[in-house]
């Protein structure tokens, strides 16, 4: 597929995904949903890890209200099922670490995208508002799974009704997102933690995003049987044989990512 609405590079494992629309603060149309699945798809097989960023000043402003041949005549629901989940499944289903990297605002459906990965950096100057009651309407694409279980119910609440901003800081002080990085760092810090994991053991990484997300659904006795299952599966593998070797010759380890 020939991308315009976002543009994708692959360098030394690192798949970067950039929402390339900012003279509309990167909203989300049909076109980009439908480059951007395509996209994600692609870096589960070619990518040890992956990056999704905004270009220009924001993350992504949510959806376009002016997307053609829907305006006033959005079929939410049709839109939400065939568009949006098979794009946030796409992020929360990748076998490889995922990064949103929240170079600027992200509102609405643009900032629960950003949440739907499994560590969040922001800029110093990002910010976050779920913008939907602004325009008589609901959170969608996962936000009413992130909020609650990532920063409590009354500050969900309060988020989703009163639509305030929430700055990078305070959504960091909260436990929305990983790290707050000051603008001057914040693409330096995102290309070392990129590749960190890229360079790290895939298989683990692989574990440690099953048991989480599987650990709100299971009781102690689950969660102790999946834990068993997955680090059984991770010491066949090469990695963990050169994890070892590493540790007992006090070298760093080169992890395969198998």
């Amino acid at each position: 597929m020939d991308y315009t609405a976002i543009t994708y590079d692959l360098t030394d494992g690192i798949a970067t995904i950039t929402l390339n629309r900012p003279e509309v603060m990167n909203a989300l149309t049909t076109g980009l949903r439908r480059e951007l699945l395509d996209a994600l798809l692609r870096s589960h097989h070619e990518a040890r890890v992956l990056v999704l960023t905004g270009s220009g000043r924001a993350f992504c402003s949510g959806q376009d209200l002016q997307d053609a041949g829907q305006v006033g005549a959005f079929d939410l629901e049709r839109i939400l099922n065939e568009e949006y989940v098979p794009m946030i499944k796409a992020i929360t289903d990748s076998p490889i670490p995922t990064i949103s990297a929240v170079n600027g605002a992200a509102a609405g459906a643009g900032a629960n995208l950003a949440l739907a990965a499994d560590i969040v950096i922001a800029a110093e100057s990002a910010s976050f508002i779920q913008a939907f009651t602004r325009i008589g309407l609901v959170p969608d694409a996962g936000g009413s799974y992130w909020l609650p279980r990532q920063i409590g119910l009354a500050r969900s609440m309060g988020a989703m009704l009163l639509g305030d901003r929430i700055s990078a800081g305070q959504a960091a002080d909260w436990g929305m997102i990983y790290e707050c990085v000051p603008d001057a760092e914040f693409a330096a810090q995102v290309r070392a933690r990129a590749a960190q994991l890229a360079a790290g053991p895939g298989v683990a990484y692989r574990g440690v995003k099953t048991m989480l997300r599987a650990s709100f659904g299971n009781d102690l006795d689950a969660q102790l049987a999946l834990e068993a299952r997955l680090q059984g599966g991770c010491g066949q593998t090469q990695d963990f044989r050169e994890g070892v070797a590493a540790f007992l010759e006090k070298r760093p380890a080169k992890f395969a990512g198998r």
